[in-house]
């Protein structure tokens, strides 16, 4: 028997390196980007209704129309489906509950869409293949085919938008930093300034020793490149905002391996080897900033 409502959980991702390798004559960036889900989640329902979508995001500020992703992930969906259905269930009504902050460069955004997405498939009994959702997904944002993805970290290039799976981060916990208020991708990205020094990746070396046998590196490589690991957006973001900077050091001086900011920003994430030493951390910096979260890598979907 087909359901009626399903709830799913939509996580978070950090960008574990990302550098801007060129601009395309559209204006999209294209990059190269490892990017690892984290145990960070908004929560959605999604319930048939008889027709039309009807959002709701109790206590955040979000819109609840055509300008949410979740929406505009669902009317794109119902589109489809509409040319394939008979009865009268061509409506939903989704409730998102927000947990991971908004505009943070966390993917929130983008990984609700793709729930979205799942969630409806589910629900109407479509059976859309995974790359009918990503080629819907990828009209709503270059990081939707990645939670869409049947993987927990990819290597994304292109727009973000071609995926080769790796093995997942290990090892490690994670704390999240995020200052208080939000950064435009948008600006971030129209901001930054392709320049004319030297433009190779470290991705090459990175991924060296398995590429020799086809197989891109997994989490034992982490350790010795650490230092190697980059975000070519903080000379944008930390420009504007300079706390990016100081959060990142303070991190590394509370035992932190390694800082980086995530995505377009302001989040900042701190890899953590010993996991009483991200506890003490998070206790710090709690203090000071609401959106602290300690997290998790996932390692299976």
């Amino acid at each position: 028997m087909q359901p009626d409502r399903i709830t799913l959980r939509a996580p978070a991702k950090i960008n574990l390196y990302l550098k801007v390798t060129g601009r395309r004559v559209d204006g999209y960036h294209t990059l190269e980007t490892l990017m690892q889900k984290i145990s960070l989640y908004d929560e959605l329902e999604l319930r048939l209704g008889e027709r039309g979508i009807r959002l709701f995001c109790p206590g955040c500020t979000l819109p609840e129309n055509h300008d949410n992703l979740v929406y505009r992930a669902a009317e794109l969906f119902l589109q489809k489906v509409e040319r394939h259905r008979t009865d009268s269930v061509t409506g939903v009504d989704i409730t998102l509950k927000k947990n991971i902050p908004i505009a943070a460069g966390l993917g929130g955004g983008s990984s609700d869409a793709a729930a979205t997405l799942k969630g409806l498939d589910a629900l109407f009994g479509f059976g859309c293949t995974g790359e009918e959702l990503a080629a819907i997904g990828i009209r709503l944002g270059a990081d939707v085919p990645f939670f869409l993805a049947d993987t927990s970290a990819a290597l994304a290039t292109g727009i973000g938008e071609i995926l080769t799976p790796i093995p997942p981060l290990t090892g490690y916990s994670i704390l999240l930093v995020n200052p208080g208020f939000p950064v435009s991708t948008q600006w971030v990205y129209q901001t930054f300034a392709l320049t004319n020094k030297e433009n190779a990746s470290m991705l090459a070396d990175f991924l060296k020793e398995d590429v020799e046998i086809g197989l891109p590196c997994g989490p034992a490589c982490y350790g010795a490149q650490l230092a190697e690991l980059r975000n070519d957006l903080e000379t944008v973001t930390i420009l504007k905002y300079p706390e990016i900077e100081q959060i990142k050091s303070q991190l590394v001086a509370q035992g932190a391996a390694v800082a980086l900011m995530s995505g377009s920003g302001p989040t900042v994430f701190g890899l953590f080897a010993d996991r009483e030493s991200a506890k003490t951390c998070h206790a710090i910096f709690k203090q000071r900033f609401e959106f602290t979260y300690l997290v998790s890598p996932l390692t299976g979907e």
